[in-house]
């Protein structure tokens, strides 16, 4: 349920209204003030609320049922955009935000020199693995809290925040310590424990969508997150599992604007997992920003051909500087900039 306020309702007013809902009927509610109308949004039982009793309050203007599962992500609970600031970065705004760097970190001496390298091509986000959920148990499987290391060094020498996949909630402390973005894997997206746990970290929360998942499921995620009090969350599409076999994934391109209807988070696009081909990953981040994705994640590597972990999605940097300079245009004929 959310309540639409009238204009000019004062924050004492509000914050009124808000103790008085959650008194008499134990709801949670969330206020948010946007540029053109201010909305309650109450979280919880509303089974058992009369409209009629809280119309009764002048200050509200009308009532709204919402009738979809997700609240807290939910576009009617925050009509206005949510931006998601990091350092000098945001994502959700009018700038379109780049995360590059190599699937796998290998060495320290790598993500180094990959960091810098992708910071000169205009990226703003360092990606980059060490612990790597993989489908064979025989595959490699990152370097784990001495890639976090290498990763955070990388890091301070660039000034690049670092992106990064966690598998465990047992990992959290060490992600505290040493990510700046907390990436949610295609394979983790629904286990729900460690959702929760991240709810409590004050991170940004990169969410990315589950091979056979639909988008309901994805929102509900991110409510998962939402739910314990992180509002930071970042939705990413990166392909879906069909009967295609061409590429290795399906990028879901009408994913992007079907998203950006139903909620506030940011919405980014993976192309280099959709692809599974460095050859496709041009074309599809260039429909990604054509479709309003609000940012992308890149694969970039030194030596693709020697890369421990996804190597024929990975760009080498100079092939990653010209797609760059590339999708700048395409910000730009769409109204924003890269």
């Amino acid at each position: 349920m959310i309540l639409v306020l009238k204009q000019g309702t004062d924050r004492d007013s509000i914050d009124r209204l808000c103790d008085w809902l959650t008194t008499k009927y134990g709801v949670k509610t969330n206020p948010i003030i946007g540029s053109e109308a201010t909305i309650v949004g109450l979280v919880g039982d509303t089974s058992h609320i009369a409209p009629q009793e809280i119309e009764v309050h002048e200050e509200v203007e009308r009532i709204v049922k919402v009738q979809e599962p997700y609240k807290r992500a939910n576009r009617k609970f925050h009509p206005d955009n949510t931006i998601i600031k990091i350092g000098n970065e945001e994502i959700g705004g009018n700038k379109i935000a780049v995360a590059a760097g190599p699937c796998a970190v290998e060495s320290e001496e790598q993500i180094v020199e990959l960091a810098q390298l992708v910071k000169e091509a205009g990226a703003g986000l360092l990606r980059g693995g060490a612990f790597k959920p993989r489908t064979s148990p025989y595959s490699f499987q990152g370097m784990r809290a001495e890639g976090m290391l290498y990763l955070h060094r990388a890091s301070n020498k660039s000034g690049l925040p670092v992106v990064t996949e966690i598998t465990n909630p047992s990992q959290i402390e060490l992600f505290i310590d040493y990510a700046d973005i907390i990436q949610v894997g295609a394979r983790n997206m629904q286990n729900f424990e460690l959702l929760k746990e991240l709810g409590r970290v004050d991170k940004p929360i990169l969410l990315k969508r589950g091979f056979s998942n639909s988008i309901n499921e994805l929102l509900m995620s991110a409510e998962y997150i939402m739910s314990e009090g992180n509002s930071r969350v970042i939705l990413c599409e990166r392909g879906i599992r069909t009967f295609e076999t061409s590429t290795r994934n399906t990028l879901d391109i009408s994913a992007i604007p079907v998203l950006k209807s139903k909620t506030h988070l940011p919405v980014i696009v993976d192309p280099s997992h959709a692809a599974g081909y460095a050859s496709l990953v041009e074309p599809l981040a260039m429909a990604a920003i054509a479709a309003g994705a609000d940012g992308l994640e890149i694969e970039v590597h030194q030596n693709p051909k020697l890369a421990l972990s996804d190597g024929p999605q990975s760009l080498t940097p100079d092939v990653f500087t010209a797609l760059m300079k590339k999708l700048s245009v395409i910000a730009k004929a769409c109204g924003r900039e890269i």
